[in-house]
């Protein structure tokens, strides 16, 4: 009863009603100022860029809402800087001018991280990059990259564009090679060494030798006897838009008699894990470039792109055992396998793994730890990329599930 009395319009004066009004006011005001708040957090978390230094050298710094991690995918050498930002969203993307030896810049979204392309008005290369935190007045990070030139002539107006996807093709191919294991993971044990070293100098010796074709632009998933999460070597290779992916490994067995090398392509079970993981997050059709406006159609273009990847790996594998074979390296009576492998999963970058040999048999282990033949390997390795780029797609077959199940 008192409630009924309290809350009747027509017993309020002036005061009621000011009191009313003012306090409307208010909550509009709130509800405003909370509105664009959301909005600009929506943009993303990467609050813009700023410049200093001459076109010697100059100083990015990308000034960010929250820490980030950074991962080089050019280095600038071929006139341009492009990194990505783990941990920070770009929203729909920012561009702008630069200043010293960058020319203009973008950032846009590449999955749940940002990639920050800085395109070069000459050559350079980076010489530091680092996180700072909030600290000495300024109440956001700070991710610093410091660039010099290195002395070559100015970019023609035309290379010195961002690359976009449909330019790609134009592009050199990259290929992602993956040292197996590493740190506190030393992978299988010979009578001598360990497979995360035998691992690592195969990968520097094929990254050196696809870059005296200068056909290739090449990037390795560790370059030191570090551990990298078996994912993450995934996300590398997706986030650079890889054209290859090559995991490295030496195989064991029981029997220090058996030997030789095998390779492996993604099996059909592997297929569907890969799937599953993709498909984990609600943003999934942006790492794979696809409309997002229909979730069915969205799901067969993943299909038909994974089932193209698919193809294109076991025609890579097809080929590359093809040259190990004409150049004399031992192989498996069963040399094409296929396995659910992690380092195998990504749907849209075609992965082989291969085992270069057996390091539980005294001449494999022999040969991979011999610099000679380690460099014969990685040729015959590089003649099989070669070939591979050259044959038209139109050869393409499709992948079988009659490689069998390897085991591992």
């Amino acid at each position: 009863m008192t409630g009924r009395k309290y809350f009747n319009l027509s017993g309020w004066g002036p005061r009621e009603w000011a009191m009313t009004a003012l306090a409307v006011l208010v909550l509009a005001v709130v509800l405003l100022i909370s509105t664009r708040g959301l909005a600009a957090g929506a943009t993303g978390d990467v609050r813009g860029l700023r410049f200093g230094g001459d076109v010697q050298r100059t100083r990015i710094v990308i000034d960010l809402d929250r820490s980030a991690r950074g991962e080089v995918i050019e280095s600038g050498d071929r006139g341009s800087v492009v990194l990505t930002l783990a941990g920070v969203g770009a929203g729909r993307g920012v561009d702008g001018a630069g200043s010293g030896l960058v020319r203009d810049w973008r950032v846009s979204p590449s999955g749940t991280a940002s990639r920050v392309h800085l395109a070069l008005a000459r050559t350079a290369r980076i010489e530091r990059r680092f996180l700072l935190p909030p600290g000495d007045g300024v109440a956001y990070y700070r991710y610093v990259i410091d660039i010099a030139a290195t002395g070559s002539a100015p970019l023609p107006a035309g290379e010195r564009q961002a690359a976009r996807p449909e330019q790609r093709r134009t592009e050199r191919p990259l290929i992602v090679i993956d040292a197996g294991h590493g740190g506190r993971d030393p992978g299988a044990r010979g009578a001598h060494r360990s497979e995360s070293e035998v691992t690592l100098a195969a990968a520097l010796a094929l990254r050196d030798e696809l870059n005296r074709t200068g056909r290739y632009r090449v990037m390795l998933t560790r370059e030191t006897n570090v551990y990298v999460d078996l994912y993450r070597r995934v996300r590398i290779a997706r986030q650079a838009d890889a054209d290859l992916f090559i995991s490295l490994h030496a195989d064991a067995g029981a029997d220090p008699a058996t030997r030789g090398a095998s390779v492996y392509t993604l099996s059909e079970q592997g297929a569907t894990r890969a799937v599953r993981e993709v498909t984990r997050s609600d943003d999934w059709h942006r790492d794979l470039h696809l409309p997002g406006r229909d979730p069915s159609v969205d799901r067969i273009l993943l299909d038909m792109t994974q089932r193209a990847t698919q193809n294109r790996s076991a025609q890579f594998a097809r080929v590359l055992l093809t040259h190990l074979e004409a150049a004399d390296h031992p192989l498996l009576r069963r040399s094409h396998r296929d396995a659910g492998l992690a380092v195998l999963l990504a749907p849209d970058v075609p992965a082989v793994l291969l085992e270069m040999g057996f390091i539980t048999n005294p001449d494999d282990e022999r040969a991979l730890g011999d610099a000679a033949q380690r460099r014969r390997l990685v040729r015959a390795v590089s003649e099989g990329i070669d070939r591979y780029f050259r044959e038209p797609a139109g050869t393409m077959q499709i992948a079988a599930n009659n490689a069998g199940a390897g085991g591992m």
